[in-house]
């Protein structure tokens, strides 16, 4: 059971990774490979406000996340809406690079050394049936399917989660009807990125936070969206919540250097055998 409740921690982070690579492509079509890019962005700047500079924690958090929206909005407009040729190859060749630069930016600003944030919450060990699960651990699990029931009410209800819809849906027919894709691009990039803040800060007390730590989840973010099925948000979290209760699973079989290379393995057997994830649907194209 401990296997279990490490797993349901590290896989609700890969869930809310895989939740900001969904809404992007959901709205865009586009594949964000500088999603880990923002999870780090997120931890590093809660470390900067609350750990160095001692803001309050209820001041440092809306700060934060409120930074890595700006940041992803500012993502969109300096490296995707200079594309002139929005093609899958060139918007995939775009994220892969800008991702490598924000890295060098964070290297520079922060340092190669891991930095470790404060603890915002008491820790206390829950006694569980099999084990025991920390606090810290019990406020991810909550507040990422939060994140996901919010955001799945956001797109469902509100008038730009619908915009956002129709853009992915048929971008032409959307402007027709006075829809600014432009505007649901940015705000696109500004959600996505702002989840990812809000992973980087969960984490952040429990694993030091390092200029490069986006390359890894990133990567497992976008195997959990792939494994529950890219384009459903449930199916995002559902995706995050196995990967990582399988690697946590793994880690006592194999040896714990094979554990993050399990992920993929993953992965590779899913897009073989079926290829729209666990939980997705085929979709019909006109021709």
């Amino acid at each position: 059971m401990q296997f279990l409740y490490s797993g349901l921690t590290s896989g609700s982070i890969y869930g809310l990774v895989a939740l900001g690579f969904n809404i992007i492509y959901n709205t865009t079509g586009i594949i964000n490979f500088a999603q880990g890019e923002f999870v780090m962005f997120g931890g590093m700047l809660i470390y900067t406000f609350f750990t160095i500079f001692h803001v309050p924690f209820a001041i440092a958090l809306p700060v934060t996340v409120l930074g890595s929206f700006i940041i992803g909005a500012l993502f969109e407009r300096i490296f995707v809406n200079f594309c002139k040729y929005k093609t899958e190859i060139n918007l995939f060749t775009i994220t892969l690079a800008a991702s490598i630069i924000l890295r060098d930016v964070a290297m520079h600003a922060w340092g190669r050394d891991s930095v470790k944030v404060d603890d915002y919450i008491p820790i206390a060990n829950l006694k569980m049936p099999g084990g025991v699960i920390s606090s810290q651990s019990v406020l991810i699990i909550i507040v990422s399917l939060l994140v996901a029931w919010g955001l799945n009410l956001f797109l469902k209800r509100s008038k730009y989660g619908k915009a956002m819809r129709a853009c992915f849906d048929d971008q032409t027919a959307a402007e027709t009807c006075g829809i600014s894709v432009r505007n649901v691009r940015i705000i696109a990039f500004g959600v996505a990125s702002f989840m990812a803040g809000v992973a980087g800060v969960l984490i952040s007390p429990i694993t030091f936070v390092t200029y490069d730590d986006g390359i890894m989840i990133g990567l497992k973010g976008f195997c959990a969206a792939i494994l529950g099925g890219m384009g459903n948000f449930w199916a995002a979290v559902a995706g995050g919540l196995m990967l990582g209760i399988f690697e946590s699973f793994s880690a006592s079989i194999i040896p714990s250097g094979y554990k993050d290379a399990m992920a993929f393995f993953v992965i590779l057997l899913i897009l073989f055998v079926k290829p729209d994830g666990l939980f997705g649907k085929k979709r019909a194209h006109r021709v």
